[in-house]
């Protein structure tokens, strides 16, 4: 992720929880809010309901790809949180990469070139 980093202190993830926009799908929440940086910022959350380890890291790391693909399509300047929901441990790929985009589409997070 080249214009990304991540989210990682609890504070941040709560001031998103409570004061972001947030977008819902089975697979996915969203939660953004535009920050006073230049660049944006990613947390993901994947709850013990998805499954053991191995499946919420397997869930974490198709987040982080499907993001990682489009990241340029993104706005930039914003915290983003990726919350999985219990349906996305068992999604397949393009499931949850087609959810980001949704989500994202709907939040307004997409460059206009980007929203077809």
């Amino acid at each position: 992720m080249k214009h990304t980093v991540s989210l990682k202190q609890n504070h941040e993830f709560r001031r998103l929880y409570s004061k972001g926009k947030s977008a819902v799908c089975p697979c996915l929440a969203l939660y953004c809010r535009k920050n006073r940086q230049g660049r944006s910022r990613l947390g993901i959350t994947v709850g013990v309901k998805v499954g053991k380890a191995v499946c919420r890291n397997r869930t974490r790391r198709r987040i982080r790809e499907a993001y990682r693909l489009h990241e340029e399509q993104f706005l930039p300047g914003y915290d983003l949180v990726v919350v999985a929901r219990v349906r996305a441990g068992r999604a397949p790929y393009r499931e949850i990469e087609r959810s980001l985009l949704q989500l994202a589409d709907k939040l307004g997070l997409l460059q206009k070139e980007a929203r077809s």
